[in-house]
């Protein structure tokens, strides 16, 4: 890939235990291996950025909204305590959107499900485990400001969406 374009990826697939439960998802996926040797990744955790402890209560936004309702002012984003830790997560998005800028990415990889991080499905609030389409802030911030985002499901497309660029 002659391009060598920059890549931001969630810190949890590249096996950082930084999710809310203190734990990791690692993805394994030929493309990672060679995209960390390429120097292509850039990792980070939006939440921690912004200063979110590890441990953390779980979050979803509030009322089967979506990440574009928490960025307009519509929608928060609550922990299952009821703690509302909306500015937090706009923070945190602001914080990937800034190094995404500041280090070229154009593409995202980030894990799906995250009131932060979901591009595919986030959860709809409820705390019930029921799933709904729509984006978190970090994926809504970073698709209005003309990066691409893929969701840990979609490597394969990424892989074939850069090698259009070759």
């Amino acid at each position: 890939m002659a391009t060598g374009a920059k890549i931001l990826v969630s810190a949890c697939l590249m096996g950082h235990a930084v999710r809310y439960d203190g734990k990791a998802k690692p993805l394994i996926h030929p493309a990672l291996d060679r995209w960390r040797e390429e120097r292509r990744l850039v990792t980070i955790c939006p939440e921690m950025s912004a200063g979110m402890p590890v441990p953390r209560p779980p979050a979803e936004i509030a009322q089967a909204a979506n990440g574009n309702n928490v960025l307009e002012g519509r929608a928060r984003v609550v922990e299952i305590t009821g703690g509302d830790v909306t500015q937090g997560f706009v923070a945190a998005a602001r914080n990937a959107l800034d190094l995404a800028k500041e280090t070229g990415c154009r593409y995202a990889l980030l894990i799906d499900g995250s009131p932060s991080c979901g591009s595919g499905f986030i959860y709809d609030g409820s705390f019930s485990g029921n799933r709904q389409a729509g984006e978190g802030v970090t994926a809504a911030l970073l698709r209005r400001h003309g990066i691409e985002v893929f969701s840990d499901r979609d490597v394969d497309a990424l892989v074939k969406r850069l090698a259009g660029e070759a």
